[in-house]
């Protein structure tokens, strides 16, 4: 059997990534074999009891509009505090940020059987007062977090001009499909001025 111990989900005290204890009750997504856990693992996410179904609902259409038909996430919705160490920890950054995304990177657990994509961890604070300071609402902010996430583990990235066009097309056409406005367009308005 395969463990991968070093995922940030298993830090967060989750346990170890093995077939043995994946999540009890993992959603379903539509028809796919597309499971997802959500762990709330700080209680400042109790103010927005639809943090939960706001994820399920963009990974589902992320997962539609990119084909992913089936695989394992987690979503770890946590504070400042838990992100910038593991910020600190994974990326030698000692302060907080938005998302983190963790692809899987042992291809013994990344099987075609159950594909373990990765972790997502979103900190709460940071993602209240971006989308305050953007004038969209927490829960629109969350899901485009969430999204820029799980792109992130299929492979999409932004470190290259043609690759951050490529990703902030889906997301903002994802996006659209769920009726929430193109986060990008502030900022391309602004880099053409």
């Amino acid at each position: 059997m395969s463990v991968d111990y070093s995922t940030p989900a298993v830090e967060m005290g989750m346990g170890p990534r093995t077939r043995k204890n994946r999540a009890r009750a993992p959603l379903r997504l539509s028809k796919s074999q597309l499971s997802v856990e959500i762990l709330v693992k700080s209680p400042v996410w109790n103010t927005h009891r639809n943090a939960k179904s706001a994820v399920r609902r963009i990974v589902a259409e992320a997962a539609a509009a990119t084909a992913t038909t089936a695989g394992e996430l987690a979503v770890v919705l946590t504070s400042d505090l838990a992100i910038r160490e593991l910020n600190r920890r994974w990326r030698g950054k000692n302060v907080p940020t938005n998302v983190l995304s963790f692809p899987t990177q042992d291809t013994a657990l990344a099987t075609n059987s159950s594909r373990l994509l990765g972790d997502v961890v979103i900190a709460y604070e940071t993602c209240e007062r971006e989308a305050r300071a953007q004038h969209v609402s927490f829960v629109d902010h969350l899901a485009h977090l969430a999204l820029h996430g799980f792109l992130h583990l299929l492979g999409y990235d932004h470190v290259a001009a043609h690759e951050a066009q490529r990703m902030e097309a889906l997301e903002a056409a994802i996006l659209a499909r769920l009726h929430i406005a193109n986060p990008y367009l502030g900022s391309q308005a602004a880099a053409e001025a």
